[in-house]
């Protein structure tokens, strides 16, 4: 085996089966594990994805929302251990790959369209 073949077979093992099909323009509410002291919670983190990049264990989404007047964003990799769930809220309409546009936009101009010939 080439060490090419014995990378792929590693991270064949770490990655996630159950993660919905995740598209540019979706709301999602992703559950982020956080550690205090000795204990662990779920948090969580409720956005629309902006952007989606890469494949296989290094696949990311940026999630951004507005939270007090100030716009948030985080990157999210998907098969992180860190993650505990993912659930799409609400399907978005959009025509571009990434949405970066929704950062200059104020109010009710962030809000998109939403779809419906593709399930949650």
């Amino acid at each position: 085996m080439s060490a090419q073949e014995i990378i792929r077979s590693i991270e064949a093992e770490q990655l996630k089966s159950n993660l919905p099909d995740i598209y540019v323009g979706d709301t999602v509410k992703v559950g982020v594990k956080i550690k205090e002291g000795e204990k662990y919670r779920v948090q969580p983190y409720e956005g629309v994805v902006i952007a989606k990049r890469n494949g296989g264990i290094n696949e990311t989404i940026t999630v951004r929302k507005v939270f007090q007047g100030v716009g948030v964003e985080r990157v999210f990799l998907l098969h992180s251990p860190r993650i505990d769930s993912i659930k799409v809220l609400r399907r978005g309409k959009v025509r571009r790959a990434k949405l970066y546009y929704l950062r200059d936009r104020v109010g009710k101009a962030t809000r998109i369209k939403q779809r419906f010939d593709r399930p949650l």
